[in-house]
């Protein structure tokens, strides 16, 4: 059984930055496509970033366009845990952030429906 375990979240004002973390637990993640994924109040869930080693030299990665070059994200499989760097922090990027797993698809999607694994979720709050 997989277990993902987010960790890092908290309160950080305007223009600070914070790192999230997220431990996979059950299954090798390094055949795994990683993503991030956020969700504010009122809104829907939405795609952050994502994650693959596709051919074994190299990791691919895609971010939604409201975080290209501010986020970054990455991986450890030797410590199997992704990494969320956030920087540039905005109010707008308040949420509680979601990593999720899929194996099996060498793809990045952004459509959280195509992720088997979800971790419970940490909150950022980012102050004006």
């Amino acid at each position: 059984q997989v277990h993902l375990v987010e960790s890092g979240g908290g309160l950080v004002q305007a223009g600070g930055s914070l790192r999230l973390s997220c431990v996979a637990s059950g299954r090798t993640l390094s055949s795994a496509t990683m993503g991030w994924f956020r969700q504010a109040p009122g809104k829907e869930r939405e795609f952050v970033a994502a994650i693959i080693w596709n051919d074994g030299f190299r990791y691919y990665t895609d971010y939604a366009e409201s975080v290209k070059g501010r986020f970054t994200i990455s991986r450890d499989n030797a410590k199997s845990t992704v990494y969320l760097q956030m920087n540039s922090l905005k109010p707008e990027d308040t949420a509680v952030y979601y990593c999720a797993a899929v194996w099996a698809r060498p793809t990045m999607p952004r459509e959280g429906k195509e992720y088997g694994y979800w971790g419970q979720g940490t909150q950022v709050t980012v102050s004006s």
